[in-house]
């Protein structure tokens, strides 16, 4: 595999876990900020429940938020988190083995009329 067949895969994978290191630590900033008791009211508190909420949205029903003396365990934020992870791991296969697939079988492709003219003749 040269490197210009590369890159555009090394490229793909790099995004994915870029975009998940984002969005980790987004959830991880809306956990630890409502275990801690933050004051919702406040504009960073605010903004990171309103850009983290896209991520938890989906998995809101799953748990039930645990209260303890005012303080909140979410376990639907932990468990967005283990869902986009294993998302972003399981395809790190796929692409890794997708450049490499085309070029096997780009190479079995050109090899094919060789071996169809030497078996008929």
């Amino acid at each position: 595999m040269t490197n210009d067949a590369a890159r555009p895969l090394f490229r793909g994978t790099q995004f994915i876990w870029y975009a998940l290191t984002l969005i980790e630590a987004l959830l991880v900033l809306r956990f630890l900020l409502r275990l801690l008791q933050a004051n919702p009211g406040a504009g960073f508190t605010n903004f990171i429940y309103s850009l983290s909420g896209i991520f938890t949205a989906p998995f809101e029903a799953v748990f039930r938020n645990v209260y303890v003396q005012g303080s909140v365990f979410e376990w639907t934020t932990l468990l967005a988190m283990l869902v986009y992870y294993l998302i972003a791991y399981g395809n790190r296969p796929s692409l890794g083995d997708g450049q490499a697939g085309l070029e096997r079988r780009s190479k079995r492709a050109s090899r094919c009329p060789r071996r169809l003219g030497t078996l008929l003749k």
